[in-house]
């Protein structure tokens, strides 16, 4: 039965135009599907890595730096629709700054290092056929972007969903869209392979390759990062961030017995009994940032060696047909993750980073947080944290989590930059220019509120009145040299309510 479904599964594919080695690649995940593979790495298989190298310890000289940069091409992954916060184009396409996506830091982070390091430095995306069109007509505000002789893009594949009964391509017909799925970020080499993309490098002379998430700005081009990997000659390496108890269900690195060899290990592929030691933070205290550097000529070598199908571990993802309706087919869906190809490379290495390359946007609360003035955005593009530290922000998922309910309500990001905890726990509108300081909730109160004209609902819920708020405020203000909120530019004036707010003696509420 199960050879019938790869026969029926491999015909869908070349119907739908799939190059050989995508039809390759899932065939491979076939065969491991049809044996039971699930891609499980028990715990005790392997060993924590608790030595990587640390990068505040790194002396690069700085002709290294520039020298690694001239060789160095980057690859923005952008090939995600963000449905889980209710997009249906490219979420990359998303204003992440006020007047500025995703891809317009992107492009300014590359533009700004070419003319400041004075080297070409080739940006790729990876893109799927669903954001293709719509990031290329946006990047074409950017006509100096795209290097002769290069694409500024190169798609992913597409891979039918099999139904778990009998592994036979899924058939969908209330949208046929839902038959098929990307299989996971370790098609990048597939995709690489079949474009041909790292021999045009090479010949041109580029010789290291650096690969992150398109939505994780903290991933820029980091000289000193290019130096060390160049000057070490390594073939690849990961970057890994120190571990806290909200990273406990990222993946991380560790240390395969069986061989010495690093492994990726991602909450996919642990079992339920195992999850208690995959999410101990100080069993596994650093996780893996998705950001890769590559040596061009290492990953060729490992490319033509296997025609273009590595040996990557396989995760089995279990679903519906239509994520949405639990009711539907229940399906498979054959995935890869491509910082597993660490295992396949001899030396390869783990380098920790600072939090700051690591600043993903995966919900509305990461968002807000980039919106608001946590975080400065430089000359260069990127973004540096202005706070102290960076507030936990929890909001009502039955308000916020859709972008455009987000939109609907934050229409004036709070100042966080005084903030320990932000919850909306209920339907608040943030219209005016407020500040939160230490712990603030906004509580469930059954009607719509405004911040910061109904502050006092919330405080009164704390326990603490709008002239302890104040104070703490002040406080708080003192102690971290924090100047007044300003007004968002295209604000002139406060309302009667923020003035009272805002002011030094508090109103009678």
């Amino acid at each position: 039965m199960s050879e019938s479904g790869l026969a029926a599964s491999q015909e869908k594919m070349r119907a739908a135009g799939a190059n050989p080695t995508a039809i390759a690649v899932f065939s491979k995940y076939y065969h491991q599907l049809e044996e039971g593979v699930t891609g499980i790495i028990p715990e005790d298989s392997i060993s924590p890595l608790l030595d990587p190298v640390l990068y505040a310890e790194l002396d690069v000289p700085e002709d290294v730096q520039r020298e690694a940069l001239d060789h160095t091409a980057v690859i923005k992954l952008n090939g995600g629709l963000g449905t889980s916060m209710g997009l249906d184009k490219a979420k990359n396409l998303l204003d992440v700054h006020p007047g500025l996506t995703f891809l317009d830091i992107i492009a300014g982070q590359i533009l700004h290092a070419r003319k400041k390091y004075g080297v070409k430095l080739p940006l790729f995306f990876m893109d799927s056929q669903r954001t293709q069109a719509d990031s290329l007509a946006f990047l074409d505000k950017y006509p100096d972007l795209k290097l002769d002789g290069l694409p500024l893009d190169f798609l992913q594949n597409y891979e039918p969903k099999l139904r778990v009964d009998d592994l036979t391509p899924v058939e969908y017909p209330e949208d046929p869209s839902l038959e098929w799925c990307p299989p996971g970020h370790g098609d990048l080499y597939a995709a690489l392979w079949e474009n041909s993309l790292i021999e045009k490098l090479l010949d041109l002379d580029y010789r290291y390759l650096f690969v992150s998430n398109g939505d994780n700005l903290g991933a820029t081009l980091d000289p000193k990062l290019a130096g060390w990997f160049a000057s070490g000659g390594f073939p690849y390496a990961s970057e890994v961030c120190t571990r806290t108890p909200n990273d406990r269900k990222g993946g991380h690195l560790a240390i395969r017995k069986a061989d010495g060899r690093l492994i990726l290990r991602d909450s996919a592929q642990t079992s339920d009994e195992d999850q208690k030691y995959f999410q101990d933070e100080h069993r596994h205290p650093y996780f893996h940032a998705n950001n890769l550097w590559f040596n061009l000529e290492a990953l060729y070598s490992a490319l033509k060696e296997h025609d273009g199908v590595l040996d990557l571990p396989l995760i089995r993802n279990e679903k519906t047909v239509n994520p949405a309706d639990s009711s539907t087919t229940p399906v498979y869906q054959m995935e890869t993750a491509m910082g597993t190809a660490v295992e396949l490379f001899d030396g390869a290495q783990a380098i920790a980073v600072p939090r700051s390359r690591f600043l993903p946007v995966k919900t509305t609360n990461e968002l807000l947080l980039l919106r608001s003035d946590v975080y400065e955005l430089g000359e260069d593009f990127i973004f540096r944290q202005a706070a102290e530290k960076i507030p936990e922000i929890d909001l009502d998922k039955r308000y916020y989590k859709l972008i455009h309910e987000f939109e609907k309500r934050v229409k004036v990001p709070p100042s966080l930059r005084l903030a320990d905890v932000l919850a909306a726990k209920g339907d608040w509108t943030f219209d005016g220019p407020g500040e939160v300081v230490g712990t603030l909730t906004l509580p469930e109160t059954n009607k719509p509120q405004r911040f910061p004209e109904d502050l006092s609902i919330a405080l009164n819920a704390q326990g603490m009145s709008v002239a302890q708020y104040l104070a703490a405020l002040d406080t708080a203000r003192k102690q971290a040299e924090v100047s007044p909120r300003v007004l968002p530019s295209s604000r002139t004036e406060l309302n009667a309510d923020e003035r009272r707010l805002m002011q030094d003696v508090p109103p009678h509420w």
